[in-house]
């Protein structure tokens, strides 16, 4: 499987936690953007993709004519026929009819909505822009226009968040018949006003796990999947475009910022608009080749975060040769022997109540 992701640098305004690559948004910059974005597909050739994802940024800011210009001019550049899974980011505030009619006419099957929290003095402790009736009514409009895989992000650790707080928030999404949510806990990111100022009310680190660990208990209760570290979804509802990140695939990513692991490299865009706008060919950074010991490590790393899934041995070893592993499965073995990963004699996993401090775990599978 091989995905297609395209990065839409443009939001409102910059939320107090987010270091992600934005800039303001302006007409005359997004019409450039779609531009700039269709002259860099010339750099590729016409390659085959199965999954797409536009993510952001906020990519509803594009409007119903730049996202159509978009997905045209990508279908020209690019096989798009095979696609089984197209989805794209939204916020409540610009998550219009046009818009989101506009996305269903151009393929999009799937729709990951920016909600944070169904509580407002939550919402705008961290500067999201929309309140939770707007969150409610995005949801509600998507499902009426007739997307059927809605999923939305939570975060976990909000300041002056609570465990009813959460759950309500819960409880809603999910009598609203969601398909998928995305729990992530709030980090304090070097450079952001939330890093640079935090309020007294934020959760502990104690707080905020069990936030996150009662959450996960209350999703998997209502019929949802932990499939990932950070991801829950009905079954069979899982992102296949993300899936591929964590199996290991290949996939190209487009616009200011975007990372690409393609042809057994990785690279990366430049995270700066002007210079993409002025040449969106000439913006590839950070290129790097692993060879086959580091490429098998990361993939079993990637693939540990697949909570249910986990790393398959004798497929793993048939994909990369017994000498390329010799190291990495006598790391996994030591994990396994100190309680860190859990080995049936067929796969390994990730030890479910170590999700919350799997970040450790996950680099020593990495190097010894």
């Amino acid at each position: 499987m091989t995905g297609l992701y395209v990065h839409v640098p443009f939001c409102v305004e910059k939320c107090a936690y987010c270091d992600f690559y934005s800039v303001p948004s302006r007409l005359g910059n997004i019409e450039s953007y779609v531009d700039a974005v269709l002259a860099e597909c010339g750099a590729y050739g016409h390659l085959s993709f199965h999954t797409l994802y536009l993510g952001g940024g906020t990519p509803s800011i594009l409007g119903a004519h730049s996202l159509k210009r978009l997905i045209e001019g990508l279908r020209r550049a690019f096989d798009l026929s095979r696609l089984e899974e197209a989805t794209f980011e939204a916020n409540p505030e610009s998550a219009t009819e046009d818009f989101l009619a506009a996305a269903l006419l151009s393929g999009f099957n799937r729709i990951s909505i920016g909600v944070q929290s169904l509580s407002d003095d939550e919402l705008k402790a961290v500067g999201r822009i929309h309140n939770a009736e707007q969150a409610v009514a995005a949801i509600e409009l998507a499902k009426s226009i007739g997307f059927r895989n809605v999923s939305v992000d939570l975060i976990a650790g909000l300041p002056g968040q609570t465990w009813d707080s959460l759950h309500n928030s819960i409880d809603r999404l999910i009598s609203l018949g969601i398909a998928h949510l995305s729990l992530y806990c709030l980090s304090l990111e070097k450079g952001t006003p939330l890093a640079q100022n935090p309020p007294a009310n934020l959760p502990s680190d104690d707080e905020q796990a069990e936030l996150f660990e009662s959450a996960r208990s209350l999703l998997i209760g209502s019929g949802f999947i932990h499939y990932e570290i950070s991801n829950f979804a009905a079954a069979g509802r899982e992102c296949l475009h993300n899936l591929n990140y964590w199996r290991g695939g290949e996939y190209l990513g487009l616009g200011p910022a975007a990372a690409s692991h393609l042809g057994g490299k990785r690279f990366k865009n430049r995270a700066d608009l002007k210079s993409y706008l002025e040449n969106p060919a000439g913006v590839v950074e950070e290129i790097e080749e692993l060879n086959a010991e580091e490429k098998a490590a990361e993939e079993a790393m990637l693939r540990l975060r697949l909570l249910e899934e986990g790393l398959d041995i004798d497929e793993f070893t048939r994909r990369h040769g017994q000498e390329n592993i010799r190291r990495l499965l006598a790391r996994l073995d030591r994990l396994s022997r100190e309680g860190s990963l859990l080995f049936d004699g067929a796969k390994y996993r990730l030890e479910p109540s170590l999700v919350m401090t799997s970040n450790p775990i996950l680099a020593r599978v990495l190097r010894d």
